[in-house]
């Protein structure tokens, strides 16, 4: 298991942003952290109000906006204008090119959200849009493949995103195909894998093995799970 923890994360400050970032990004630069297999990317942004990413261009990534608190104002050159509140999921298949702008239309309360790259398997191809709020069920909850498969955005890679609730003590076990990685992340709470506890902020990528158990610990646990090729 090799473990990264919220404060060994890279940081970046600007006047209207503060970001932590678990992977080299911008100006943080760490020659081991540059990503777990199509993983590239999990920044962990705070906006204050009126702020945000200005227009701005992308190609050939898949990227994936998940928001904790607030909401983010999306605007994008396929004509998309969109409101994505707390609890949705966001994905932008940038393709052979798209830009775009996220901004926090609140003129009082700060915007949260993970921001996540994904390493298409295939270059090119026309951009999409996709979001979907998904029901609030305990375990795992698909959200993100390469098939659409149970109502989850369809994904350029052979990966898939599962987003975990659990509650305090519940164990949930995940089997590890041969040959794959998983990578998880903690959003809030305390999570404890195969006896190692990971708190808010800190993530984690697991080597191969037939199963791995998943404990919430305290309040229970809220993570995203990646599980990659």
């Amino acid at each position: 298991m090799d473990i990264i923890r919220s404060n060994e994360r890279g940081t970046s400050t600007m006047y209207w942003l503060h970001s932590h970032h678990t992977f080299s990004f911008a100006s943080y630069h760490n020659p081991d952290r540059m990503g777990v297999s199509a993983l590239r990317v999990i920044n962990d942004d705070q906006v204050i109000p009126d702020g945000g990413f200005a227009t701005h261009p992308h190609k050939d990534m898949e990227i994936i906006s998940y928001v904790k608190s607030g909401t983010i104002e999306h605007k994008d050159s396929m004509g998309n204008i969109q409101s994505l509140p707390a609890g949705e999921f966001q994905l932008m298949s940038a393709g052979s090119g798209v830009t775009h702008s996220e901004y926090n239309p609140s003129s009082k309360d700060d915007l949260e959200f993970l921001q996540i790259w994904i390493i298409p398997n295939e270059k090119g191809g026309k951009p999409q849009y996709q979001q979907k709020r998904f029901e609030q069920t305990k375990g795992l909850q698909l959200i993100a493949s390469p098939d659409g498969t149970e109502g989850s955005l369809i994904l350029r890679q052979n990966a898939r995103l599962y987003e975990l609730k659990t509650s305090t003590g519940t164990d949930t076990r995940l089997h590890i195909t041969p040959g794959r990685t998983l990578y998880v992340h903690v959003i809030t709470g305390e999570l404890d894998i195969d006896g190692t506890a990971l708190h808010a902020g800190d993530g984690a990528a697991l080597t191969p093995k037939d199963a791995v158990a998943l404990t919430a610990t305290e309040q229970g646990a809220h993570a995203l799970v990646f599980d990659l090729p």
